[in-house]
């Protein structure tokens, strides 16, 4: 465990990610590239149904500044240059999308010991103020995130949160939609050698009285190999198992099923990341 609570969005991140990240059902490929003067770009390509996506991401870095440019198949741009600890604790973040003359945002990050902060606003006339903060320590952490519009004079994010942090276990509670959700997720490590772990996460919404959550599991079959399988309470079933055949390059199998429409076809994902 690191030092400090971290910022607010790590809060429940170590159930998320075992019950949400690399599931998918589409067909992914992605390769990066570096060149000698330390520019990495990145080219991936999404076919979801009969529709493709792709992309061209183009990483600079040059001592504490890194810039990242995506340019899509729909010709959007999107610019983020990131400048790290101008100062200790800190961090900058400028991002913008072209066309979109509404899109530019400036971000500020701060870490300590016992606190971490992130605000941001965007570069319009009437802009979103967004913050979030967290007070604590590695093990236990309260904080809360905020968003204002100023053009309605009014606030539309309210979230609070708290996270408890033991050596094999993650819980967390948090409260979002202005009150209306409750959300508690955990993470528990059965067994770090094999890097078994479980998840589960569920919400409660007040206005409707409706519970939804998601259950899941990881295990590594080998020190390159990953499987992992999940369920939520609409009988949807996923499974997927994710192999480093070499050094930082992934080859992903996704499959989802409904339990109760089982003669619905299954869904099928593929996902094949390279990097020399």
């Amino acid at each position: 465990m690191g030092k400090g609570p971290g910022l607010y969005t790590e809060i429940g991140k170590r159930a998320r990610d075992l019950l949400y990240k690399d599931y998918h059902s589409d067909q992914k490929f992605t390769i990066t590239t570096y060149s000698p003067n330390g520019v990495v770009i990145t080219s991936s390509g999404t076919k979801k149904g009969d529709l493709f996506f792709a992309d061209v991401n183009t990483q600079l870095k040059h001592r504490n500044v890194t810039t990242d440019i995506k340019v899509d198949s729909g010709s959007k741009l999107f610019t983020t240059i990131t400048v790290d600890e101008p100062a200790p604790g800190w961090k900058s973040i400028l991002s913008f999308r072209i066309p979109d003359q509404r899109s530019g945002k400036v971000e500020l990050q701060y870490l300590h010991d016992y606190a971490g902060i992130s605000t941001s606003v965007g570069l319009t006339a009437n802009p979103i103020v967004n913050f979030s903060g967290v007070l604590g320590t590695n093990e236990l952490a309260i904080g809360t995130d905020l968003s204002y519009d100023t053009k309605i004079g009014d606030l539309t994010k309210v979230n609070a949160g708290l996270s408890l942090t033991k050596a094999d276990f993650i819980a967390s509670l948090t409260v979002n939609e202005k009150g209306d959700a409750l959300n508690a997720s955990y993470y528990h490590m059965v067994n770090p050698l094999t890097n078994t772990a479980v998840g589960a996460d569920v919400t409660h919404r007040l206005s409707t009285n409706e519970n939804t959550f998601t259950l899941g599991t990881q295990h590594a079959l080998d020190p390159l190999t990953t499987l992992k399988a999940r369920v939520n309470n609409s009988g949807i079933a996923s499974a997927l198992i994710q192999h480093e055949w070499r050094p930082k390059s992934l080859v992903t199998i996704c499959g989802e099923v409904d339990t109760r429409a089982i003669e619905k076809s299954a869904k099928v994902g593929l996902s094949l990341a390279l990097k020399p």
